[in-house]
């Protein structure tokens, strides 16, 4: 629902305000327990009777950044509010985040150090920085202005949150992930969950200055995806699998057509010839979903190079491993799992829920002919983001899919301050794919890659 349509909703005057920044219209001036609150509800009154909230929306963000602000101003001059600069510039930037941004969670979103923003109800917001979570004083007026930010926010990407559609993913503009829920599943107001991916994108350099990883695990990472290797990042909740994702991504060749499929676009491509899919839920009367199985399923009919799903989590593993081991060589994707080994259990539990009566031993030889190699990471106890382990599929012995360590991260102990101590290494076992690799353009020396000999 658009701005203008949200507003239109409720009664003119002081009840639109109140409406726009959460909170009870009609309140006296007894029952007004913030002098700052009645005079934002003041400054929105004389707003909407000077600007027209509908030609607003349409304008670019800098003209309505500028003609909210002089509107402000003007407001404030017209009550004879005698204002600090200080607090007008507060005021004027607290009103332009109710009318344009995501209100009291506006200034979180230009902190490039935060990682997740976690608002429980109007009254506890949380944010994580440096893989720590940390309280703020940041409130919502009401459960009413909260649900307005939500709505806000799911409302740019077409989708809805209602007590009909109660649980909603979607997106903001800079590519940060939303997941919002609301009463009546949520008991104590409506949480929204932000992870952040702002204006700061960590590349595969990023990630060697935080000693996520080694230069020569880089130089394999690289040569497995030019060789085009299909390759699954696994990895718990805020590991960093996605930005592991965009980093090995960066690899492929800028001459091949890749198709990325996700459930809520995050993954960001450089090359120049990307075609981006994203699933959509059902509308009003149930109809009109489109799964990331439909997607996967379209993809193979649209000639691509490469196949990226943002993360496989149901029914579409079944078409995904089939792309992956029928031509569509050199596939990426990412699955929730605590380590490699268990990430190739997951892959058969949804195998076994995509629909299909598949003996065991067929699903896991499926599995070992498609994917050929598990990347696993780990957000470790002091916070730090972690490659923990890179391990390929060496086939089948018996009924068992074998996986063989070729680098891992070794943990030593804790330090006085809490990092936690360890070092990569290199398993020093030659991999499988050593041929293949080689005939991509590169050279291993004693079991590791060069960084890029490419004939």
């Amino acid at each position: 629902m658009r701005l203008a349509e949200r507003i239109s909703q409720n009664a003119p005057g002081r009840d639109r305000a109140a409406s726009l920044i959460g909170g009870t219209p009609w309140r006296t001036r007894e029952e007004a327990s913030d002098s700052s609150h009645e005079l934002k509800i003041q400054v929105h009154n004389r707003l909407f009777e000077s600007l027209d909230v509908e030609k607003l929306e349409s304008l670019e963000p800098a003209m309505v950044e500028s003609k909210v602000t002089t509107a402000i101003n003007e407001t404030l001059d017209a009550e004879g509010r005698l204002l600090t600069d200080s607090d007008r510039e507060r005021l004027v930037e607290e009103i332009k985040n109710e009318l344009l941004g995501l209100g009291p969670l506006e200034p979180l979103l230009h902190d490039d150090e935060i990682t997740d923003i976690l608002v429980n109800g109007p009254n506890q917001v949380y944010v994580e920085k440096r893989g720590k979570l940390h309280s703020t004083d940041i409130t919502f007026h009401d459960n009413q202005h909260l649900m307005l930010i939500i709505d806000r926010i799911v409302s740019r990407v077409g989708r809805r949150v209602d007590e009909a559609s109660p649980m909603v993913d979607a997106r903001l503009p800079d590519g940060s992930r939303v997941n919002a829920i609301i009463p009546p599943l949520a008991l104590d107001g409506p949480s929204l969950s932000i992870r952040r991916f702002g204006r700061r994108r960590y590349d595969i350099e990023g990630l060697l200055e935080r000693e996520s990883l080694t230069p020569e695990m880089v130089s394999f990472l690289r040569a497995m995806v030019r060789a085009r290797l299909n390759i699954i990042v696994s990895g718990g909740t805020g590991s960093g699998k996605t930005t592991l994702l965009n980093c090995l991504s960066a690899f492929v060749p800028e001459d091949e057509r890749i198709v990325t499929i996700e459930d809520s676009a995050e993954i960001s491509l450089q090359q120049p010839h990307v075609v981006r899919l994203e699933s959509r839920p059902a509308n009003l009367e149930g109809k009109g979903e489109v799964t990331q199985r439909d997607l996967v399923r379209n993809s193979l009919r649209m000639r691509p190079d490469r196949i990226i799903v943002g993360e496989v989590r149901g029914a579409e593993v079944f078409d995904m491993l089939q792309a992956m081991s029928t031509g569509h060589d050199g596939s990426l994707s990412t699955i929730h799992a605590n380590s490699a080994r268990e990430a190739v259990g997951r892959l058969e539990m949804m195998m076994l829920l995509s629909g299909f009566s598949i003996p065991q031993r067929a699903m896991r030889q499926q599995i070992a002919a498609a994917v050929n190699v598990f990347v696993h990471v780990a957000r470790l106890s002091d916070g730090s983001r972690k490659v923990m382990k890179i391990s390929e599929v060496a086939g089948m012995e018996g009924d068992t899919i074998m996986l063989q360590d070729l680098f891992e991260f070794q943990r030593s102990g804790v330090s006085p301050s809490g990092k936690v101590l360890g070092q990569f290494r290199a398993t020093g076992i030659r991999s499988a794919y050593t041929e293949r690799i080689e005939l991509g353009g590169f050279k291993f020396v004693d079991s590791r890659p060069l960084r890029s000999v490419q004939r």
